[in-house]
Parts: structure tokens; C-alpha cells; sequence
């Protein structure tokens, strides 16, 4: 057998904290069997995994794709085995193109890259191939069984998101229940600051279908006496026909005219026809969280050094915040989110996404994130309470009427 490339995960020994996250929280075959996915270089706050390149020679397995047998090398996923099939393997989605997977977050979490693996769905970008593995990726298919993915972290919030109303936000510290929310897991980005971080890689839970996420949150928002159900992330919005069938089922359930169902995102797969699909399919709030105005500045903020695959993505989000508010302001609630951290993205960066949001509606509402210590930052310093007067009034000066921001003693807004 010849010698081919391959890639495997290793440890940086003196980088690793001994955490055990990519031990306990990513669905992985273990080292020995390790397939290359990178969901555990994706997932270490520490940098302490590398995918490292190798080459030996690997026992070749035989698997049955769409009808049709192939030998491939062993200890791969079954992504990287289509890809060598032939398929087209894109991070953007694609409008039903045959022999191309779609695959966002590649760890597992997303599910948008299921294809039928011996009968059943599965993620294939961390699925290992194995000898007589049965293969179908036909959509059609795939679409027969309901769609899956990873959802966790179920619970009533007190604080609420980029979607929610100035309003219904509490001031200072008071603690009261505004709505119940649960949490996405997988992320296109790869945000050195990430939040969620524990949720967006980790992909060891069982996975819901939309109608099971739909009945756990219901139940919740009778618990908590709460109207408003939020979906957050990771990002919610990568496997689109899960979320569209999540939020008809929650609409169901909830057909009284109180209920608000609550999505909040970072929009940067957000097309108008998925935007128009949403709204008719139920969701009543939207929190696009913007990162940027400068490519640069996205880069650093979301992780994406592709020039090419960055410049899509923040395109994209500014254009769904553009077409909400040209079509949708007024029929459903639209709240914007910015971040600010000194060493992520200057203040005149801010202003000038200030004034952009200004000229298309000066009273949007805009609630700026104080960006602290968290995952791969850690020698971020959280911005103070005066800091973030400071970005509040320098919004309010580029045209902005209605600016939230969140800070160390809670929110200052309206």
C-alpha cells in the first residue's frame, strides 16, 4: 500500500490544562482511532491540540455510497471519505446541488451535514468509516426521517439576549425570569472570545428532533410563567430545515397570541428567503449580532482567516439586517447586537456601525456587548462601566436612539 497523507490530532503537552473537555464532551473515537475531524483543535481553550500531518499507509475499507461500492482509507470520516469520492464539501449552504454536503461547524454539534449512515442519520463530518459502512446522501432520502441536532442547556433567563426588547430587561442586578432558552451547539465562527464556547464544540449529547426541543422548552415556559422562548447558540440558524420544523412545532404548541418565539443569531448565513422562511414559520423576535464593520476586524473577532469565506459571511449578516428592517420592522421585533472589547474593535469602528444602522432606522434598537475573558482571551480585560457609557453616548452621537449596553453592574439603556 503506498504512502498517502493523512492527519491526526496531538497533544501540545505544556499548553494542556488537563481540562478533559475534548475527553468528556466530543464525541470522538479516541486517540488511537483518531480520523483527523479537528473538533478537538477547534475546541481547546488552550491551543493544546494540532491536527499534524502524517504519512503512512492505511488499510483500504470498502463502503457503499449511493448504491455504488468504493474502497477508501480506513480512519477517516465519512466527510473527508466523500470528498474523496468526489463530493464538494462547502462551509456556505448550497440550494440542493447534488454530490455537495453542506457541512458548517465540523464538530459535530450542527448536524446540517447528516447524510444516512446504515439506515440512520448521522453527522458525517465526525462519523469514523468503517468496513461495509452503507452510505446514502441523497436529499430526498435523508428528508424522510426527521432532522437532528445537538441542543442543551434549558432554562429559564433572567437577562435575556440581542432579541429581546429594552424593556423587558431587568436594570442593575434584579433578578426576575423574561424568558426560557436553550442553546444550539456547532458554530461556523470560530470565535477566539466565544461565550458558549463548552456548547458550541461540545458534541456528546444525544440529539433532538425539532419536536422534542419544541415540548422541553414549552414545559418550561409554563414553569417559569414566562411568554417569550428563545433559541441561542452556537448558532442556531446552520441547520435550516431543523429550525424552520423546531419553530412550527413551537407555534403549535403555543398558539396563544402572547407567546413570542425568540431567535437569536450571528446572521451570517441569514439569506432573505431563509429570513422570509423564519417569520412565515412563526418567530416573532431576531437578534442579528453583527460583528464588524471592517473585514479585518471580523477576522479577528470570529476566528475566520479565509479572506474570501469572511467577506461572504459579514456581507451576509449586514444584508439581513438591511432586509429586516427594510421588510419586516414593525411586524416582528428586531434587536441588533455589537460587540466592543478595546482590542477587538476601536471605538470609531463602532461609531461608524452606529452610523450606518442610523441611516437605515435611527430608532433599531442596539444593544453593545462588553466583550470579556473568555475562551482562547483570556488576557482580555472586561471593559469597565465607564468604557461602556462612553460607547453608549458615541452611538447616541452617530444617530442611534435606542442603545443598550450591557456592563459589569448590568444593562444601561433606556
Amino acid at each position: 500500500m503506498p504512502l498517502e497523507k493523512f492527519y491526526v490530532s496531538k497533544k501540545v503537552e505544556n499548553l494542556c490544562a488537563h481540562c478533559g473537555f475534548c475527553e468528556t464532551q466530543i464525541l470522538c473515537p479516541g486517540v488511537d482511532e483518531c480520523v483527523g475531524c479537528g473538533a478537538c483543535v477547534d475546541a481547546c481553550p488552550n491551543q493544546a491540540k494540532i491536527l499534524k500531518e502524517i504519512y503512512e499507509a492505511r488499510k483500504p475499507v470498502k463502503i457503499k455510497v449511493d448504491g455504488e461500492t468504493f474502497e477508501v482509507p480506513e480512519r477517516i470520516t465519512v466527510l473527508k471519505a466523500l470528498e474523496l469520492l468526489g463530493f464538494n464539501v462547502s462551509r456556505l449552504p448550497v440550494s440542493n446541488s447534488a454530490k455537495t454536503i453542506y457541512a458548517p461547524c465540523r464538530t459535530g454539534g450542527c448536524w446540517a451535514c447528516a447524510v444516512l449512515i446504515d439506515g440512520r442519520i448521522k453527522p458525517s463530518c465526525i462519523t469514523p468509516v468503517k468496513d461495509g459502512m452503507t452510505i446514502q446522501t441523497d436529499r430526498e432520502e435523508v428528508e424522510k426521517l426527521p432532522p437532528l441536532r445537538v441542543v442543551s442547556g434549558f432554562q429559564g433567563h433572567p437577562v435575556g439576549g440581542v432579541g429581546t426588547p429594552y424593556w423587558l430587561k431587568p436594570k442593575g442586578f434584579k433578578a426576575k425570569y423574561i424568558e426560557v432558552a436553550c442553546f444550539a451547539h456547532g458554530c461556523i465562527l470560530r470565535c477566539p472570545t466565544c461565550q458558549n464556547w463548552e456548547i458550541t464544540y461540545s458534541s456528546k449529547e444525544a440529539p433532538l428532533t425539532p419536536s422534542q426541543a419544541a415540548e422541553r422548552i414549552t414545559r418550561l415556559r409554563w414553569l417559569y410563567g414566562v411568554d417569550r422562548m428563545a433559541i441561542s447558540g452556537g448558532e442556531s440558524t446552520l441547520n435550516r430545515r431543523w429550525l424552520i420544523q423546531y419553530l412550527q412545532n413551537l407555534k403549535k404548541l403555543n398558539p396563544d397570541k402572547n407567546a413570542r418565539l425568540h431567535v437569536d443569531t450571528n446572521a451570517v448565513i441569514l439569506t432573505k428567503d431563509y429570513i422570509d422562511e423564519l417569520i412565515e414559520a412563526g418567530m416573532t423576535d431576531i437578534g442579528p449580532d453583527i460583528k464588524a464593520l471592517k473585514l479585518e476586524t471580523f477576522k479577528k473577532v470570529t476566528g475566520i482567516h479565509d479572506d474570501r469565506l469572511a467577506g461572504r459571511l459579514l456581507e451576509t449578516e449586514w444584508n439581513a439586517v438591511k432586509y429586516l428592517m427594510d421588510e419586516y420592522l414593525g411586524r416582528i421585533f428586531v434587536g441588533i447586537g455589537i460587540p466592543y472589547n478595546r482590542k477587538l474593535i476601536s471605538l470609531e469602528e463602532v461609531r461608524e456601525m452606529g452610523e450606518r444602522l442610523a441611516s437605515w432606522e435611527p430608532n433599531i434598537q442596539v444593544c453593545v456587548l462588553d466583550y470579556r475573558p473568555e475562551f482562547r482571551r483570556q488576557d482580555l480585560e472586561r471593559p469597565s462601566y465607564q468604557e461602556m457609557v462612553k460607547v453608549k453616548r458615541v452611538l447616541e452621537e452617530a444617530g442611534l436612539k435606542c442603545v443598550i449596553c450591557q456592563t459589569v453592574y448590568g444593562h444601561i439603556g433606556p
